[in-house]
């Protein structure tokens, strides 16, 4: 809101409608060692004049690295969003009311939720969809408990080391105080063998997350792994890059159990790291344990077409002891964006923006693998991202430099993640992506290279 009307006066008289005499008092049940007993060292106030300029100047700073070109990734991508996208989500009838927490949900709503959980059954090969969830993180940990209910095991879960780490990092704190081991499988070669994960299974385990196409952006041996994973009784969790499939197999097509994603590359800004889209969709089965809501189709007592929300699976609807998950919401307004974006562009067109995105980062890579000092780390096939290594000691300042310099995002260290490859970095190439950025990326990276080796 533009400003804040609530006054001093205002203040009083809720205190006296309470019962209150002061904030002070209002507080005191919160033990005296939990409020806060030090100042928050503020600036002095500001008139609204000087706080409008003071935020322009911060907001400035923030435009000119949304002005940079773009090729980082890592989970956030730089997709071309039609502006049908913005026009249809920023109504008011939906912009307004995307998030309800109560069954009594409009029939607009309900309508847009069963055409998103429509769309992403199709897109993944699955037989059901949530309405969404949070982000692909928390997705991904809430499919990996899903593994345990189903299975009834509840000693292992198994997740590739070529999945995002920071879903890795959500799934540990899931399972923190659950008992339950959680098993890396390394993956030194930029996926992971099925050998390996042979190795790694046991009769207590209930689950197995792999990403197709992984972290590094390579493409797993889908099929093996999920035979091997069906081999010993659990199930086969896979993280996908939405874009992605429209070219590679759906998950649904391979053996996948319960498919999970990040659905930002469906139509919504990388906005320096959300909110974001959590998709989730499984096999039939495994309907009734899944978190969150789901829309049904049904009819009327007059015989039309109507929209209800089928399952909502937390205790605020049902008993505490079936719940699935505290979960209460989903992110109603970018699944809204989603469904349009998919929507919009149909199967041919996203196959045309995966296609694009595909041959235009081999072109990049092959540009990028010429350059002296850099090399491809992985010689693996790849969808969009691949992992560059540079001379020892150099990312940081390539990347810095290129940013610098020239405006350019040229990727993501890998090193805060990844020991074994620090000095590597990872770069992402949409379709946005023109010939000209991707020779610019080249020219600046072997020019900053000649300098600072």
């Amino acid at each position: 809101m533009p400003y804040l009307a609530n006054t001093a006066e205002d203040q009083q008289a809720m205190l006296m409608a309470i019962g209150a005499g002061s904030l002070d008092e209002l507080f005191a049940q919160v033990p005296a060692e939990l409020r806060l007993q030090r100042s928050l060292n503020l600036p002095p106030a500001l008139t609204e004049l000087e706080l409008t300029q003071h935020l322009g100047e911060l907001s400035a700073r923030t435009a000119s690295t949304a002005d940079k070109v773009c090729f980082l990734g890592a989970g956030s991508y730089d997709h071309f969003i039609p502006a049908v996208v913005d026009a249809i989500a920023s109504r008011g009838e939906f912009y307004t009311s995307y998030t309800p927490y109560q069954p009594e949900a409009s029939q607009g709503n309900l309508q847009a939720f069963f055409e998103y959980q429509t769309l992403i059954t199709q897109l993944t090969g699955m037989d059901v969809s949530n309405a969404s969830l949070y982000d692909g993180a928390s997705a991904a940990a809430e499919a990996m408990l899903m593994t345990l209910t189903a299975t009834k095991r509840y000693g292992r879960l198994i997740v590739a080391r070529s999945v995002h780490p920071e879903y890795r990092q959500v799934l540990d704190t899931y399972l923190e105080h659950l008992g339950i081991e959680l098993v890396t499988v390394g993956t030194p070669g930029g996926t992971l063998a099925p050998a390996d994960l042979a190795a790694a299974l046991n009769n207590e385990t209930a689950g197995v997350l792999v990403q197709q196409p992984n972290f590094f952006g390579c493409l797993e041996e889908m099929a093996e792994l999920a035979e091997v994973t069906h081999r010993a009784g659990a199930l086969f969790v896979v993280a996908v890059d939405p874009i992605s499939l429209g070219l590679l197999r759906r998950p649904g097509d391979y053996g996948a159990d319960i498919v999970v994603a990040e659905g930002q590359s469906l139509g919504s800004p990388m906005s320096f790291g959300g909110p974001y889209l959590g998709i989730m969709a499984c096999r039939e089965e495994f309907v009734r344990r899944m978190p969150g809501r789901i829309t049904g189709q049904t009819v009327d007592r007059h015989g039309r077409r109507c929209w209800v929300l089928t399952l909502q699976t937390r205790e605020q609807h049902i008993r505490r002891e079936k719940a699935t998950s505290n979960i209460c919401t989903n992110q109603g307004l970018f699944a809204l964006r989603a469904c349009i974006y998919l929507a919009t562009l149909g199967p041919q067109g996203l196959r045309e923006v995966a296609e694009l995105s595909l041959r235009k980062a081999h072109y990049a890579a092959d540009r990028l693998a010429a350059v002296d000092g850099l090399s491809l780390e992985f010689d693996r096939p790849y969808f969009k991202e691949f992992v560059v290594r540079a001379p020892r000691g150099l990312v940081e300042p390539l990347l810095e430099r290129a940013y610098r310099d020239d405006g350019l995002l040229a990727g993501v260290p890998l090193g805060r993640w990844y020991p074994e490859l620090a000095d590597c970095f990872l770069v992402t190439v949409t379709e946005k992506r023109t010939r000209g950025e991707i020779d610019r990326l080249a020219e600046s990276l072997s020019h900053i290279a000649a300098l600072v080796r």
